[in-house]
This record gives structure tokens, sequence and C-alpha cells, in this order.
């Protein structure tokens, strides 16, 4: 029999350190300490048991970023249940397949998504939806809290390898897939956390990345939290908000993750070159390669930015460059984790040599046990406890690893991974098109943005604007395409396979890229 070992982080700070400080909410100014805290994740805790919810229910969220998400999942934890992350990005088609799939009796939801709620409470079993405003006002939420009678502590033992997030990640066939993310992961992701960024009660991060994210939550938000740390939440990216909390001797951030174009878009502002930044310990960068120059420019500038490698089956915890390695090995991912062992695997899954192309496979504690009702998924990435990445790496001789491109075609998009085949789906409803491929190409805003690359039918013809038309309201924004071009018949290889790596070499030579 499994060993309970799951912990009520909140309460034991609560217990020990009960005035240190917990969260702060930008948006609203809302400060809490742990005792504060530990109340109110009581008060989630016994109004889910109130409606019904029981030990491994799933509960959602919809919600921008707020202290009140970070309640929300903590209070999920304490009696039991698992968290289920909306990404409020995705439109109500998308959202209804993860719902559906996922049977959360109760979504809360930020009231500014009520229009989407409202189309998908007429395609779903939800029973409630629970609105906040993200920032302590009235509503249905604080009213729900303060008639609460919290529980101020875990009434149940949870082996460790008990569900706590269910987090979809977009599949290659169009078809979300919910990765199963497990205490047991967040434990050691904690442990790998506070290894490579010196995470104790003084640690103060700021949670800019979308809760709903593993990168959000994951770094560094569970981790100081789980530290007795602070976290700070700002509600959406602003890099003059983020700047000025940068600035705050009275916040004291010292710890922040963000993606390129967030990098970027500091480095731009105004206010950049009056920010103090000496309190910052630990920066990262992930989601996609920083270019060097970026990395350099954040260097001169006393900033360290450490680009790691992770993903949300993995718990955002896999390599980093360590920080006397950068600028360096800028270009690599870096270096394994302590709880995450990594390899470079040939086609039969014997480890590659040193430089030798091959897929990247890891195995660990902070690797997923499975995807959710997806067991022809769980078979294909699974081979004798190795997870399979399906991205395409190296390893050099001083083990530091490299990504060279991505299996199945995935790019990223504002952080945002994109699948084409899930794209191409759509785009394959138009009477017009004979064959599709979308590819990433690059964009100065967004990292990378579609392209779908069209063969048309004889007689036909198509315009962007058209295939905008189409997609408006069918996929989220970041998916949509923002380029066209049409050829006369896509590439292929013998068997009959795009070869999307010559779409990526010959196509963006015709675009009008920004």
């Amino acid at each position: 029999m499994s060993k309970p070992f799951t912990v009520d982080w909140t309460a034991y700070h609560a217990k020990v350190a009960p005035e240190s400080r917990a969260l702060v909410d930008l948006a609203s100014g809302r400060v809490f300490s742990y005792a504060q805290m530990n109340d109110r994740v009581g008060r989630v805790a016994a109004h889910l048991t109130s409606l019904g919810v029981k030990p491994g229910d799933r509960v959602g969220f919809l919600n921008m970023n707020s202290t009140d998400v970070l309640e929300i999942i903590l209070g999920c934890w304490r009696m039991g249940a698992a968290s289920l992350a909306l990404n409020w990005r995705l439109t109500a088609p998308e959202l209804e397949f993860i719902i559906k799939d996922s049977t959360p009796d109760i979504i809360f939801l930020d009231h500014g998504f009520a229009e989407l709620a409202a189309e998908l409470q007429k395609t779903t079993d939800v029973k409630h939806w629970i609105v906040t405003d993200g920032l302590g006002g009235p509503s249905p939420y604080e009213t729900a809290l303060a008639e609460a009678t919290p529980l101020l502590t875990k009434t149940l033992q949870q082996p460790l390898e008990e569900m706590a997030i269910l987090m979809y990640s977009s599949g290659t066939t169009g078809r979300p897939k919910g990765v199963i993310i497990t205490h047991e992961m967040l434990f050691f992701a904690a442990t790998n956390a506070a290894s490579l960024g010196s995470i104790d009660r003084s640690s103060v991060n700021l949670a800019t990345m979308p809760l709903f994210h593993i990168g959000g939550i994951q770094v560094f938000a569970c981790p100081v939290l789980y530290a007795g740390g602070c976290s700070v939440v700002q509600r959406a990216f602003e890099p003059g908000e983020t700047l000025d909390a940068f600035n705050s001797a009275d916040l004291g951030i010292t710890h922040f993750i963000g993606v390129p174009a967030i990098f970027n878009a500091l480095k731009m502002h105004p206010k950049n070159p009056e920010t103090d930044l000496s309190r910052l310990k630990t920066v990262l960068a992930g989601a996609e390669a920083v270019p060097n120059a970026l990395v350099n420019w954040w260097y001169e500038r006393g900033i360290v930015i450490q680009e790691g490698y992770g993903m949300t089956e993995t718990t955002a915890s896999s390599c980093i460059i360590p920080p006397e390695d950068v600028p360096e090995m800028v270009g690599s991912c870096g270096k394994p984790l302590m709880h995450c062992e990594m390899k470079i695997a040939r086609e039969d899954g014997t480890e590659a040599d040193p430089g030798e192309l091959g897929e990247i496979w890891m195995r660990g504690p902070v690797i997923t046990p499975g995807y959710w009702n997806r067991p022809e998924a769980n078979e294909e990435c699974f081979v004798d406890g190795w997870f399979r990445s399906g991205d395409v790496g190296r390893q050099d001789e001083k083990g530091f690893f490299y990504i060279e491109d991505r299996v199945k075609d995935m790019y990223i998009s504002g952080g945002e991974n994109v699948y084409p085949a899930e794209i191409e789906n759509v785009l394959y409803e138009l009477e017009q098109i004979a064959e599709v491929a979308v590819i990433g190409v690059e964009d100065s805003k967004w990292g990378e943005v579609g392209c779908a690359v069209v063969a048309l039918k004889d007689g036909h013809a198509l315009t962007m604007a058209e295939i905008a038309s189409h997609v408006d309201g069918r996929l989220a924004r970041f998916k949509q395409p923002v380029h066209m071009t049409v050829v006369d018949a896509l590439p292929r290889n013998a068997t009959g396979k795009v070869l999307k790596f010559e779409l990526r070499k010959s196509v963006p030579a015709k675009l009008e890229l920004r």
C-alpha cells in the first residue's frame, strides 16, 4: 500500500510563520499573510465540499491571473480534488472538448469570461459556475468564501501519486491531451527549483506567465509557496508594471520567468534604464529559444537569463543552463536537473553518442504517469519507463543538451504551443483548398506565427481575409494563421508525408515578415 505523504503547504506555514507574507495581488493591491491565505484556502475547500465535490474530482478555473487562482488550486488540494487548468485564450468549441473530457462539476471563472461561459453552459454539463472579479470586489466567489466555515487543514491522507492538476496540452492530431500532474511531480519539481534557484522563505516570485500554464504555476509560484516565500501575481503582462515591480524594494522580487517576447518588451520599455534590478537572483526563460543577442544584452544589464527546457509532461522541470555558463553556452538548453534523467535516443531506443541527433527521452519523479483518458497516447509516448518528448536534440561531450527540431512540427507563438494539425483540420473545411500545410514562421512580436501553405483546387481562388474569417471563433487567436502562400503542390516524400522542413526553408523568403 502506498504511504500517504501529501503535505498541506499553506497550513504548515500558517502554523510556523503565520504573519509571513504569502501572496500579493498587483492589480488589486491585496496582501495576504500565511494565516490569511490559510483561512481563504480553507473557505474554498469547505465551499467545494458543500457543493458535493469529492476527493479525486476535477474543479476547473477559467481565470486571468490573480491570487484567487492560487487559493482555488490550494483549496482543491486541501479537500483532495484536482484543479483543472483552463486556457482562457481558447475558443468555446476548444474548451467544450476539454470540459467534456475532464467532467468537472464546478468551474471558477473571471467575470470577463461570462460570455464565453454562457456558450459553454449550453454545451456542457457543468453544475456550478462561480464568478469572481479577481480583485476582491463583490462577487459570488467572495460571497461563498464569506459564508463558509474554513477547513484549516487537510482531513484526508493522499498518496503522492494522486493527481493534483489536470492540464491540457494541444495534441498533434487536433485533440488536446490532459496531462496528469501528481503531488509527487510537484514535490520533486519544487526540489529541483530550490536547487537551481536558491529558493527559501525570503524568496519572492513575480508570476507574470498565465497560471493555467505549467511555466506560470511551477516556475516559480508553487516552489516559492512550498518554501514559505511569497508569490506576487500580475494579472497580465504589461512591461511598465513588471519593471515597476522589479524596482520596488517593498516587493523585493527575487525570481522571475518569461518568454523571449517578454524580455524583448522589457528591454525596449523606456523605464528600463532607471529600473533597479539588483534584487533579482534567478531569471529563467522558457517556451522557446532565446536569441543570443537578447541574452547578451541582459547580461550587460546585469541579469543572467538561464534558458531551460521542460514540458507540461515534465512539470517544466527537465534541464537548465547553470548561471555560471551564461552567456558562453547560449544556444544550449542546459544540463538535466537532479530529479530528471535525460538521454538522446536512437530509433531503437539505445543512447546516442555525443553530437549524434536523436529524440529526447526523459524519466524520473517529475514525469507524468500518463494522459487522462488517452491510452493510445500513453502507449505511444512511454517506453520502458522513459517518456518520449517528440523533440529532436543532441548532447555534447560536456553533458549540455541542445534542441535541434520539433518532431511533429509544433511551433511556439507568444509562448503558446501550436500544433499545425489542429489548424489544418479547420482549413480543410474550405472548399477552395486541395491540400494545406501550416508552418511557423518568424515574427518580431510573437516569436513565431502561422503560415498556411495552400494548394488550391482547379478554378478556385483564396485570400488571407477568407482564411481569417473562416478560423475566427473556431481557433484561439494565437493559432490563427497570419500569412498565406499558394503553391502548385506540397512537397512530399516517397511515402506521401509532407516535407515541412522544406517548406520552412523555402516559404519565409516569399513572405513579408514582421
